[in-house]
């Protein structure tokens, strides 16, 4: 009885810590948006009092930077959309094809979900296991084929996504090969955990823009030209 017990509540502890978990990041997925809305009606209004904070001798250069920062910034939400327009096309025609009643909503959401690495793909997973399971047991038939459709799919998906669209559409608009956009993320997630996996790309991208702007100046400089 003491270990039903401690089992009882071992159980119920990781319930609510997941719980939690997952009411924050609901919560996130409603407020980011909210406030990217405003900061958008608001950016006209609070950009020229901070561009007037800055030197004027360095205002040339900053300029430069941050216009650099926000076409690669576009260029990366653009690849970003391709990819999940894509995945979101395969997915839905990939669960058709094994039978899936819901493979439209369930294939849309797990395209659109990918913009968070990992979650996103994980979640699609699980729903189209579960959707699956409720299909083919209702209908009495055999659960081998909604298994061998969810792994199919998803893994070849996943390999597609992770070394062939995101690198080509999305790490060569912003001027990072194959190989550096996978080193990001794993460096980025090594070091910054889930929300590094979300800021690898474009952090990335303006670090590149900064190192590229060092380097110019590096080689316009007397000590490089002697």
């Amino acid at each position: 009885q003491s270990h039903g017990a401690e089992w009882g509540a071992t159980v119920w502890q990781s319930l609510v810590i997941g719980g939690g978990n997952l009411a924050s990041l609901v919560g996130l997925g409603l407020l980011i948006p909210m406030l990217a809305f405003y900061w958008l009606i608001d950016w006209d209004r609070m950009m020229p009092p901070l561009r007037e904070l800055i030197p004027r001798r360095w205002r040339s250069g900053v300029y430069g930077f941050m216009e650099e920062a926000d076409t690669l910034m576009g260029q990366y939400l653009r690849g970003q959309l391709w990819v999940m327009l894509i995945l979101a096309g395969y997915y839905s025609l990939g669960l058709m094809l094994f039978g899936f009643d819901l493979a439209l909503p369930i294939g849309v959401f797990t395209g659109l979900a990918v913009c968070i690495p990992y979650l996103g793909f994980g979640l699609g997973m699980v729903l189209a296991a579960l959707a699956g399971v409720l299909q083919f047991t209702a209908a009495g038939e055999s659960l081998w084929q909604p298994a061998i459709g969810v792994a199919v799919v998803y893994g070849f998906g996943q390999v597609v996504e992770s070394f062939y669209l995101t690198p080509r559409l999305v790490g060569e608009r912003i001027g990072l090969g194959p190989l550096a956009v996978i080193f990001a993320l794993m460096a980025f997630g090594q070091l910054f955990g889930f929300v590094g996996v979300l800021i690898a790309l474009p952090a990335s991208a303006v670090a590149w823009v900064a190192l590229r702007r060092i380097l110019a100046a590096y080689r316009a400089s007397q000590l490089y030209g002697g």
